[in-house]
Order: C-alpha cells, then sequence, then structure tokens
C-alpha cells in the first residue's frame, strides 16, 4: 500500500504538468520564431511557393505581393504569434491571442497536405514538414486553453481586491 501524502503526490503531479506545459508553450514559441525568421530569406520563400501557391486559401496573395512579399507577410505573422504566445507570464490574454493565431496557423499549414499535389505521399517532400504540424495545432489549442484560464483566474483575483475599494453609495454621502 502507498503510505505517500496525496497531497504531495498532487504537488508533484502539478510540477509536472507545468514544466509539460511550459515546454509545450516555448517550443512552440521557438518554432514559430525560427521558421517565421527564415521566412525573409529567398531560399524559404522559394521553398513555400509551391506550398502556398497550391492553397485555395492563400494563393490569392500572389496576384498582389512577390514571392519574397508573400514570404515576408507570412514571417511577421509567425513572429508575431511567437512573440503574443511568448507573452504568458506578462500577459495571458496575449499569450492566448498569440495560441489561437498559431492555431489558425498550423490549421493552415495543414491544409497543404490536401491542397499540394502529392501532399499526402509519405516519400513526397513537404510529407513530413507538414504533418508535425499537426502536434503543434495541438499544441496551440491546448496553450489557448490555458492561458484563458490563466486570464480568467487572474480576473476572479483581481475583481474581488477592486470590489473592496468600492463604497456604497450610501457610505459615500455620509
Amino acid at each position: 500500500m502507498d503510505k505517500r501524502n496525496p497531497a504531495d503526490v498532487e504537488h508533484r503531479i502539478a510540477k509536472i504538468e507545468a514544466a509539460g506545459t511550459a515546454i509545450l508553450r516555448y517550443g512552440v514559441v521557438f518554432l514559430l520564431l525560427a521558421f517565421g525568421g527564415l521566412k525573409f530569406a529567398g531560399f524559404e520563400a522559394k521553398a513555400i511557393q509551391p506550398l502556398v501557391s497550391n492553397s485555395p486559401f492563400m494563393s490569392w496573395l500572389y496576384a498582389i505581393l512577390s514571392v519574397q512579399g508573400v514570404s515576408n507577410l507570412v514571417g511577421v505573422i509567425e513572429l508575431a504569434a511567437g512573440l503574443l504566445l511568448a507573452s504568458r507570464r506578462f500577459s495571458p490574454v496575449a499569450s492566448a491571442i498569440g495560441s489561437a493565431l498559431a492555431t489558425v496557423i498550423f490549421a493552415t499549414t495543414l491544409s497543404f497536405l490536401f491542397t499540394t499535389p502529392g501532399g499526402l505521399s509519405p516519400q513526397g517532400p513537404a510529407f513530413g514538414f507538414l504533418v508535425k504540424d499537426l502536434v503543434l495545432l495541438g499544441a496551440s489549442v491546448y496553450t489557448a486553453a490555458e492561458a484563458l484560464r490563466a486570464a480568467r483566474g487572474r480576473t476572479a483575483v483581481v475583481a474581488p481586491a477592486l470590489a473592496g475599494l468600492a463604497k456604497p453609495a450610501s457610505h459615500a454621502a455620509s
């Protein structure tokens, strides 16, 4: 029979969960910042062109921007998502917005599997690059929920503290 203190066990589990959440969040942040930064390089702009040009969601961008311009736009969006997602400690709401943006990014890149010719073929050049985004999509959804929960918790903690500052109308007159 296990004689460990249930509170100690629960505390250890909570620490493991917090570590896992941080690894998920900052792993996604790292990838968004790294890949977002690469979008400003010519080789990356050319590498994503076949994916973007076959996408019904994004191909229209080439009518208004150059190959490099489209890649730069994607890079700015990825960098913004990464920075917002990284702000969790200071602003859970901003982090939730970054997670939501990352969710859209990864859902869009996963759609390339279906819109790029040969995208679903395990031998295709895009398959391995794109299929990992399923895990990143899940991490983004999870971190959005976690950040929203934290934002709600902050509001619940701040609201009662602020409620004590307001005086009822009957006291204000006296």
